[in-house]
């Protein structure tokens, strides 16, 4: 992104953002993944190697039914670590802090609609959290039960996926990847919108999350 465009979507987002989030620099916000957040305080704090996650190379999203088809979206604005007990990543934890007025599905209007009272309320709920709780791993397949809070409202989620690896950058720095998913009913979390149609609802209730987390030995 050129510097000219960089600095309008930067004063664009300093008009959206609430004034609790305006006040916290990048710094303070990737911190927070580790600490504590507006919406709760993680019961596990980072003890091991930690991994700083590097969204850049990482992905934060979701699925859900439209209609007959899917809808799919992002979120573009979080930060998060991973802890492992040196490389016994099976023995790791995760903290990630999402800014839920970030959900992105490539549609403005939509995007609006789901910042708004009627879905995530980001005004009111700025953050979405996860802290992971346990990993069950068999080779490179795991399993990790955690803990999500959306709206204010905390519910335990377990997501199934593949562990990549650990291995040197170009620049000689340790990375680690992991990639899964986890199924959630939205109406569990107070999102609970939806218009009757004919032969059905407009919207699903289940939403697949899907996450791929590179992260940086710190």
């Amino acid at each position: 992104m050129s510097a000219p465009r960089r600095a309008l979507a930067l004063a664009a987002l300093a008009l959206l953002l609430p004034a609790g989030l305006l006040a916290q620099t990048p710094d303070e916000f990737r911190a927070a993944a580790a600490g504590k957040t507006q919406g709760r305080t993680f019961t596990r704090p980072p003890v091991g190697t930690v991994w700083r996650i590097d969204p850049t190379h990482s992905e934060v999203g979701f699925r859900i039914r439209h209609l007959l088809g899917r809808v799919r979206g992002q979120f573009t604005e979080w930060s998060g670590s991973v802890v492992t007990r040196g490389e016994k990543w099976e023995k790791g934890t995760v903290n990630i802090v999402i800014r839920s007025r970030s959900i992105d599905t490539n549609n403005d209007g939509r995007d609006a609609d789901l910042r708004s009272p009627r879905f995530f309320a980001a005004d009111s709920f700025p953050e979405i959290t996860f802290e992971s709780t346990g990993i069950v791993a068999e080779d490179q397949k795991f399993e990790m039960s955690g803990l999500l809070t959306i709206k204010g409202t905390t519910r335990p989620v377990v997501f199934k996926g593949t562990y990549l690896g650990i291995g040197g950058d170009q620049n000689g720095k340790e990375r680690i990847a992991f990639d899964g998913t986890a199924m959630i009913n939205r109406r569990d979390f107070g999102i609970s919108w939806n218009q009757a149609l004919d032969r059905g609802n407009l919207l699903g209730d289940e939403v697949e999350l899907e996450i791929a987390l590179e992260a940086v030995r710190s």
